[in-house]
């Protein structure tokens, strides 16, 4: 059975099962392979854009005997996709605006699909705020843990949502609703390394980059304190969590 990650056993908790998957960015297609394994997917579309993850995806799904229900492609993005062929679209370990530009280059796939999962790297509200802006709903999120680095995890679907506040769209409003221990552990981190920058900054705000840098870290810190009110606070959210 193919060995998996913390955050990749996450992305696959995530995925409904009974669907076909293509996973973009497979790299040495484990998370396709536990698919098949636990039964979570009856076919997955493994892809890559580079040579050397597709030829290793391959070996890897070749030594499991599962090259009749993994399929390798090698293409930029959605572009190896055909309208219809799957109903959930991974992508999993690389950065927020590179999903967002798959997504937006991707939307003739992306209009038979049910449901996508995310774990963005970096630009997490930027990608947050693309999905609303978009016609996207998120209904679940998660955050784990792993070798000492937090991944945040996104699932989203077509539909509206009505986000109206930054701290949403920064930590999550649904991992932020039901109090996520994980992004707890994340904002007290956080809170520490922008308190400790902000006091380094000071000794030179004089400078007029560290001015501008020591006024961003404060908008951090308002944000992280937003935050860790709504994690510690139970029942300032009125509305239901919407499940999947």
């Amino acid at each position: 059975m193919a060995v998996l990650s913390d955050r990749l056993k996450a992305v696959a908790k995530m995925i409904t099962p009974g669907i076909p998957v293509a996973d973009i960015g497979c790299d040495h297609a484990y998370l396709p392979i536990r698919l098949i394994e636990e039964d979570i997917s009856p076919r997955v579309i493994a892809c890559d854009i580079n040579s050397g993850p597709v030829r290793t995806a391959k070996e890897n799904i070749s030594d499991a005997e599962l090259s009749s229900k993994i399929e390798v492609r090698q293409g930029d993005g959605l572009s190896v996709l055909s309208p219809g062929e799957v109903g959930c679209i991974v992508m999993a370990g690389m950065g927020g605006r590179l999903m967002i530009k798959i997504l937006s280059e991707g939307t003739d796939v992306l209009e038979s699909v049910s449901e996508i999962i995310m774990e963005p790297q970096s630009e997490v509200a930027e990608l947050r705020h693309f999905l609303q802006d978009s016609g996207y709903r998120i209904i679940s999120e998660n955050m784990v843990c792993d070798n000492n680095k937090f991944y945040p995890l996104i699932k989203a679907v077509h539909g509206s949502m009505n986000w109206d506040k930054e701290v949403y769209f920064r930590y999550g409003k649904i991992l932020l609703r039901e109090e996520n221990p994980v992004l707890h552990e994340f904002l007290l981190i956080e809170k520490e390394y922008c308190s400790d920058l902000l006091k380094e900054l000071a000794q030179n705000e004089d400078v007029p980059h560290i001015f501008v840098r020591m006024e961003e870290v404060k908008t951090d810190l308002a944000l992280n304190a937003d935050a860790l009110q709504l994690v510690s606070e139970p029942g300032l959210f009125e509305d239901t969590r919407i499940l999947s």
